[in-house]
């Protein structure tokens, strides 16, 4: 199996869940779930061949299309680093999809 046919057969998934990537933005969860995580790279740092995320922002968003933008915003944060907002992302997006 090549990069491409992987790419598009079978998403990038993390802890169940799928993740998508357009530029700085990352998206986190299903538009078919209630909620959904939306993390934007604030900013990056060179290390040798590779750019490592720096402050990413974090939101837990509904997916009403019938709310505004801004009203869909349930909670908001920044971390350092790609893994530590994945980590928080997780842990929100979990507990907001089973009511806890």
């Amino acid at each position: 199996m090549n990069a491409s046919t992987q790419s598009n057969d079978f998403p990038l998934m993390y802890k169940g869940r799928p993740l998508m990537r357009k530029d700085t933005m990352i998206y986190y969860g299903s538009m078919a779930d209630k909620y959904i995580i939306m993390m934007q790279v604030a900013s990056s740092e060179p290390l040798k061949d590779v750019k490592l995320s720096g402050r990413v922002s974090v939101q837990l968003q509904l997916t009403d299309p019938e709310i505004s933008s801004r009203d869909r915003v349930v909670k908001s944060t920044e971390k350092d680093g790609l893994w530590n907002a994945l980590d928080i992302a997780s842990i929100w997006l979990e507990r907001a999809l089973s009511g806890k």
